[in-house]
């Protein structure tokens, strides 16, 4: 792989996710360095004015009286220099914040585009976690490492230098004894990276082990397997509580290491000072090198001299973590959506389309080009319900991908007439209606929910269509339209979630309906009036209904049984009684976000 398409590390990633937020972190940067400044002076009157009080104590003449405006300095500095902070700790944590929401929206659009997808990069419970928690593991990275990382250099050469003007030897004795400090945090830092990688790896693969079990909680009651869940679940989370534990165990280890060698690199620079007040020093004794105005000086400069390098070991395990994410992130930021060209925009109109496949194949991406869908040949005539079954892995949901429009093909997918990879998404979605194994159920209101399918529709409106649907008459006896959902649909069972689904497809008022499994999770029973209720609701429309079932779809047009590809499949084997094949539609790629490539 050349250097030109080598992914990028995690830090270069971090480092363009922060590219639009560069103002802010160099504002924070620039009010850290004024509040540096302000404790230089802010040591130098302290040590000004308590010399001149010792000096006048032992009546002894001070060599310089205090100015007037010493104190009222001394209380400016004082006031000043909680306020910079503040002001930096702002300034980051917007950089922070609006990086994070960045990001959270390309991984969101990213899963959008991918559509059904998604699901070669983890299960929903995983991606869920990505959002939202590994996301959030960015927030110590750009609120304190990354301005930390700068005051850690820019800092100690400050102060350095106004020491090395009243003692070189302390300040060469302080700059001598800095490097301990990222030297040690270097060394604890690697493990704590390790162990919050392997972390963050684990959280997201027990938010996806949780929402599967969740989401089979039925199955789980009928099969009397709840308790059984439930020790997994709790077994799962002590052994991630022990985990987390250990990597606490690494940080503050780290905070410990960075302290003590703060602390034996300050006491070393003390030592040297005050022998040297004493006069006591091997190489100069009886003289005192440095005065006690300049040795209070240096000594009120010394902690902070190595605090910015204290505190940017305590925030090094930010750096490993965000980077920790960085990487989980990265399969996702890398995927590359297929998109058609989109240089036509279907009619909008209210007929059924016509569907016609000419050798339509869809390879893997990644996987070798496993064939996922053999050639096919087929037409779907306008207002004509077909049913297509067959085998796991045959490629009916591969199908499906390509009618919505989110997989690359072979061959030719006409819709009347026209090259599906040349019309606008977005307006190929509206004139069709998907519904599958999970319908698409939001925490809210019934008439919150309906509305997404149609924003403009009247309560009046919408009682028609879950009349419709056969629902009315149980929210009736609850709240209406009012009736709240919990999460996933919580309140209505398994078949009542898919009535509502057909209540937004038919505000959809799409002509054509895709249905993936719609009653896979549903008993033979249900499934048999869901059937019913399709069959009723979907005359008039074009209808491509995937199921490994078919009781209760003899109400279907046509049927037709897909036979699992070969491992390769070559598109010039279809089906001999059509028309030659259309050219190969090509993928179309779309330029990489700043947090991608």
């Amino acid at each position: 792989m050349s250097a030109a398409t080598e992914s990028p590390t995690p830090r270069q990633r971090l480092v363009r996710c922060l590219a639009p937020q560069r103002h802010w972190l160099r504002g924070a940067l620039l009010l850290a360095l004024s509040g540096a400044v302000l404790l230089v002076a802010q040591s130098w009157l302290l040590a000004a004015l308590f010399s001149y009080w010792l000096l006048a104590w032992q009546g002894l003449a001070p060599a310089e009286a205090p100015a007037a405006w010493w104190l009222p300095a001394l209380a400016a500095c004082l006031a000043l220099r909680p306020l910079l902070h503040a002001g930096r700790e702002a300034l980051s944590r917007r950089a922070s914040r609006d990086a994070r929401a960045a990001l959270r929206r390309t991984l969101l659009e990213r899963l959008g585009e991918l559509g059904p997808a998604r699901r070669r990069y983890g299960s929903d419970g995983a991606l869920g976690a990505k959002v939202l928690e590994q996301v959030d593991a960015l927030d110590g990275y750009i609120a304190r490492y990354r301005v930390q990382s700068r005051l850690a250099v820019l800092v100690p050469l400050l102060l350095g230098g106004m020491v090395a003007l009243h003692s070189p030897l302390a300040a060469g004795l302080m700059l001598l004894t800095a490097p301990l400090v990222p030297l040690f945090m270097v060394l604890v830092g690697r493990a704590a990276a390790g162990a919050s990688r392997r972390q963050l790896e684990t959280l997201a693969r027990l938010g996806g082990h949780f929402l599967d079990l969740a989401r089979g909680m039925g199955t789980l009651q009928r099969l009397g397997a709840t308790a059984q869940a439930g020790r997994r679940i709790a077994a799962a989370s002590e052994a991630y509580r022990g985990r987390t534990m250990g990597v606490l165990r690494l940080a503050f280890l780290s905070s410990a290491v960075l302290e003590f060698f703060s602390a034996l690199a300050i006491a070393l620079v003390a030592l040297y000072l005050g022998l040297g007040l004493l006069g006591i020093l091997p190489w100069a004794k009886g003289e005192v090198p440095v005065i006690y105005q300049s040795a209070l000086f240096i000594l009120l400069l010394a902690p902070e001299f190595y605090a910015p390098l204290r505190q940017l070991g305590a925030d090094y395990h930010a750096r490993a973590e965000a980077e920790g994410a960085m990487d989980e992130l990265a399969p996702l930021l890398d995927a590359t959506p297929w998109r058609p060209e989109a240089r036509r925009t279907p009619a909008l109109g209210v007929s059924p389309p016509r569907l016609d496949c000419r050798e339509l194949a869809l390879f893997g991406d990644g996987d070798g080009g496993r064939c996922r869908l053999a050639p096919l040949t087929l037409s779907l005539a306008p207002g004509e319900r077909l049913l297509v079954q067959g085998e796991s892995g045959s490629g009916k949901s591969s199908l499906l991908e390509a009618l919505l429009g989110f997989s690359p093909y072979a061959g030719s997918l006409r819709v009347d007439g026209v090259e599906l990879a040349e019309l606008d998404r977005q307006a190929w979605h509206r004139r069709l209606g998907y519904l599958g194994q999970q319908p698409p159920v939001l925490r809210g209101s019934v008439a919150d929910n309906l509305r997404l399918a149609a924003p403009a529709a009247g309560d009046a409106e919408l009682v028609a269509v879950l009349e419709r649907v056969e629902l009315w008459p149980l929210l009736a006896k609850r709240q209406g339209l009012a009736t709240v959902l919990g999460e996933r649909g919580r309140g209505l069972s398994g078949g009542q979630l898919q009535r509502l689904a057909l209540a937004q497809l038919l505000l959809s008022e799409a002509p054509l309906w895709l249905f993936d499994e719609p009653t896979a999770h549903l008993d033979p029973d249900a499934a048999r009036r869901l059937h019913g209720l399709i069959e009723r609701l979907s005359r008039g429309r074009s209808v491509l209904l995937v199921s490994h079932e078919a009781d209760g779809l003899d109400w279907v047009d046509r049927r037709l049984a897909l036979a699992a590809p070969a491992a390769a499949c070559d598109p010039s084997a279809a089906a001999p009684d059509t028309a030659a094949a259309a050219p190969a539609v090509a993928t179309h790629r779309q330029e990489t976000p700043a947090c991608q490539s």
